[in-house]
Formats: C-alpha cells, sequence, structure tokens
C-alpha cells in the first residue's frame, strides 16, 4: 500500500484512544501523540510495508505514533551509522526509545561501533541503548566483555544515572548474575546496595526487576527448581 505523509497521518489520528494516550501521559509522553494502540500501529505498518522515505517524514514529524511507525517501516541497513545516532538522540518518549532499539539498532550492521559508542556517552537514550546491547552481549556473545569492569561501572555509576539508564544497566547487572556463576554473589551484592527497584510493582507471575530476586530466580529455573 502506497500512502503520503498526510494520509498516513490521518490514519493515525483515526486510531487514537484517549486512554492509550493518558497512559503514555503517564509514561512521560508529551502532547504530540495521538494514542494509537501498539497492535494498531504494527497493523498499519503491515499494509504500507517497507517505506524509507515515508519513515523519515514520519520521524520528522516528532510524533509518537508516527515514529513508532517509522520505525517499523524503515531498514535498518539503509541507514548510516550517523543517522541512526542522530534519531536515537532525538527521541523523547521511552517506548519510542525501546522500539527504536529493538528494531533499527540492534538489526543495523553497525550496532557493535555504535554499542562501544554509546557506551561512552552521556546522553541518557544514548547510554541506554548502549547498556541495552552490552545486556544483549553479555547473554549471547560475551566473549571480549570485561565483566569485572562492568560490574564496577554499574556498582559507581548505576545509583545516579538517569531513570532511562538505570533500566537497561540493571538489565546487565541480572545478566552477569544469571549467567557467570564467578560474578553472581557480587552481582547480587551490588544489587543489594544499590535498592534499585526492591520495591517495583510486579504483576502476578511475573518476576522482579530488583537484581537480587531476578538472579536468583532464574538460577532456580535454569537448574530445574520448581
Amino acid at each position: 500500500m502506497t500512502m503520503t505523509l498526510n494520509e498516513t497521518l490521518a490514519q493515525l489520528e483515526s486510531l487514537g484512544n484517549e486512554t492509550v494516550r493518558a497512559q503514555n501521559k503517564k509514561k512521560g509522553a508529551h502532547d504530540n501523540q495521538y494514542g494509537v494502540r501498539l497492535g494498531d500501529i504494527r497493523k498499519l505498518a503491515a499494509k504500507i510495508k517497507t517505506n524509507d522515505q515515508l519513515a523519515v517524514a514520519l520521524w520528522d514529524t516528532e510524533n509518537i505514533d508516527a515514529r513508532l511507525l517509522a520505525i517499523l517501516l524503515i531498514k535498518p541497513k539503509n541507514l548510516f551509522q550517523d543517522q541512526v545516532d542522530q534519531m536515537l538522540r532525538s527521541v523523547n518518549f521511552v517506548q519510542v526509545a525501546d522500539w527504536f532499539i529493538a528494531y533499527v539498532v540492534r538489526k543495523h550492521p553497525d550496532k557493535e561501533s555504535l554499542r562501544q559508542r554509546w557506551m561512552q556517552d552521556s546522553d541518557p537514550w544514548a547510554a541506554r541503548a548502549g547498556w541495552s546491547l552490552t545486556s544483549d552481549r553479555i547473554a549471547k556473545d560475551p566473549e571480549g566483555l570485561d565483566l569485572a569492569a562492568l560490574l564496577n561501572r554499574i556498582e559507581t555509576e548505576m545509583g545516579s544515572a538517569a531513570p532511562e539508564v538505570q533500566w537497561t544497566m540493571n538489565f546487565c547487572l541480572a545478566g552477569i548474575g544469571i549467567h557467570f556463576p564467578e560474578h553472581r554473589d557480587r552481582a547480587i551484592a551490588i544489587g543489594e546496595k544499590l535498592g534499585l527497584y526492591r520495591d517495583y510493582p510486579v504483576p502476578k507471575g511475573c518476576t522482579s526487576p530488583f537484581a537480587p530476586i531476578w538472579i536468583n530466580e532464574m538460577v532456580r529455573r535454569q537448574s530445574g527448581g520448581q
């Protein structure tokens, strides 16, 4: 399906929902949004299919729903590394950041170069992405990572980091504790010391993001515990 920018925005606006808008605002969203359900954005993307030109135009509107749709229309390999970096830094809502990381950054051929660049960055969205990519490597491709040095950084920096960064740093902390028994006690101790997410509300049946609980629960499952 071929659609112009105005046609696409009109379609998004027609799908807007007041409840979703209110939920987004609670999560820190600005007013430039329609409040489209994520499932409806996915359905619209499936109809339009890949369209880099439309995606860029949607992104430039800074509308939250338009940017979420743009992410699903972009072919990551068609973006230069600096374009990915600039787009990430222009994000101003966590859902957009996490979709961009998941669907663009993780599929980009330069993701490791970007990871290394963002791990040294003070911009909260860049740092969130850097720690998210590092969490992926901890779980899937840890060779070459200095896990002890990562724990040092987490212990020193996580407590005062921006909330956007704390979340993905915590994934790294838990990942190290879960996957590397030799670092497990220290990871748990750091989690206890920092206390982040200790009282985080968790739906019934879900695991707490508090690192000591998370680590112990995943290790229990891996060992066949009930």
